[in-house]
């Protein structure tokens, strides 16, 4: 039996624990082969008619963070929901707008999904969220991708950042126009892979008065410290997480300099055979067409390799786009994060965001806190994937609930506009 674990790219993979289905994506250079028996209805994410045996290990998990079963209960007055459509790449987009009870909100929350196919239509996404902001006085508007729910199209599992970032800029330039209640103010929300898809809507509409990132990443990729993270809590020795990370970085380099499938499979023996490696794949074999094909990208430019840190470069030039963020943003990250490297993105935001004089950032961290801000022991996935409950880590709701109270009130939205205004005369002199 052959399990190669070369990455192909930004797919969803499927695993099923116990009676949870769980949404998964990656963008590492591990492929994998997983067993799954989920139903459309039970997901709400892609599954049979993508080639399960070329789909990516986690790194980014976003399911759970829109699906897991809603525990708030507001009140029955707290919100009205009205279906709202708009056309975007060429495909009618359909989803729903939250509208606080009364009728009018002091501002309004757009919120972007992470990977993976979206079923807004049919479940209660994001309701927990929805909820909380509309009790705010935020109404909130949500939608689903192409090919989703009631929105047409085709869904793409590799859907471009860009192409998101279009639908984003679409839904909102329609909510103003239509006088949406909240459309005089619009935010973004956002979790996981909608850190690089609001980064590219906020520089192309500076109407855009703020942004929370929820376990945001960096431009690169973070599957090393995915498997060095998860095989510490799998209880390796330091020598044996040596090694396999070594077979990791090996067969990335074979994969993207060229190299054959046979000089894969015997730079990462030990890796392919590691218990917790064939608790991921499933046990699957691979073949070296589906090698090739991974491979094939890397060969004609399309993926870029960072030549300081070896790692892939998923958005170029991301750290020039975070500088030109000119608005207020909250950053939560769980520090019990075992699938992205949360330091990392604390760092960059503060070096690019956190610098920008036009900007206000905001840093929350919440220390049981994994990838969903779920409480969590470990972070880790055998964990995730076993979690029967899913409570959100305390204090989260709270700290984006008190931070928007003074980011939106009136009086200090108009003091910096005021700010904003003369700063704009003054360089026009």
């Amino acid at each position: 039996m052959t399990v190669s674990f070369l990455a192909c790219w930004r797919c969803a993979i499927l695993l099923r624990c116990s009676s949870k289905t769980i949404s998964m994506i990656s963008r590492t250079r591990s492929r994998i082969a997983i067993t799954v028996m989920p139903t459309p209805k039970d997901l709400g994410v892609p599954y049979p008619s993508m080639n399960l045996n070329h789909l990516l290990l986690l790194v980014l998990i976003t399911g759970l963070a829109g699906n897991a079963p809603a525990t708030h209960q507001p009140s029955a007055a707290t919100m009205t929901t009205q279906r709202y459509e708009f056309v975007s790449n060429g495909n009618r987009l359909s989803g729903f707008v939250d509208v606080p009870a009364g009728g009018a909100a002091r501002a309004m929350i757009v919120i972007i999904h992470g990977y993976g196919k979206t079923d807004v239509a049919g479940r209660t996404s994001y309701y927990d969220l929805r909820s909380r902001f509309t009790e705010l006085g935020i109404s909130t508007l949500i939608w689903d991708k192409p090919g989703c729910g009631e929105s047409k199209g085709t869904f793409d599992a590799n859907q471009p950042v860009e192409s998101s970032a279009r639908e984003v800029l679409d839904a909102i330039r329609h909510a103003r126009e239509s006088k949406l209640p909240g459309s005089q103010k619009v935010g973004l929300w956002g979790i996981s892979r909608a850190g690089w898809i609001a980064p590219l809507a906020i520089t192309q509409d500076p109407k855009i008065a703020f942004w929370i990132s929820v376990s945001g990443t960096d431009d690169k990729e973070n599957f090393p410290y995915l498997l060095e993270s998860n095989l510490h809590i799998e209880g390796r020795t330091e020598a044996e997480i040596k090694l396999l990370l070594g077979e990791w970085w090996h067969g990335f380099e074979i994969t993207s300099r060229g190299g054959t499938f046979e000089d894969y499979l015997a730079a990462t023996q030990t890796l392919r055979r590691d218990p917790f490696m064939v608790f991921l794949s499933g046990g699957k074999d691979e073949d070296e067409a589906a090698f090739l094909a991974e491979q094939k990208p890397f060969l004609s430019g399309t993926f870029q390799v960072d030549e300081a840190t070896g790692l892939m470069i998923y958005v170029p030039h991301f750290q020039h786009m975070l500088a030109r963020v000119n608005v207020p943003v909250l950053a939560i990250f769980g520090e019990q994060d075992r699938n992205v490297n949360w330091r990392n993105t604390v760092a960059l935001y503060s070096k690019t965001i956190g610098r920008n004089p036009n900007a206000s950032l905001t840093i929350k961290t919440f220390p049981d806190g994994n990838h969903n801000l779920q409480q969590a022991r470990t972070g880790g996935l055998r964990e995730m994937l076993q979690m029967s409950e899913h409570r959100a880590s305390d204090g989260y709701y709270e700290a984006m609930a008190d931070w928007l109270r003074t980011k939106i009130d009136n009086k200090i939205a108009t003091q910096r506009e005021s700010i904003n205004s003369r700063k704009q005369k003054g360089e026009r002199r």
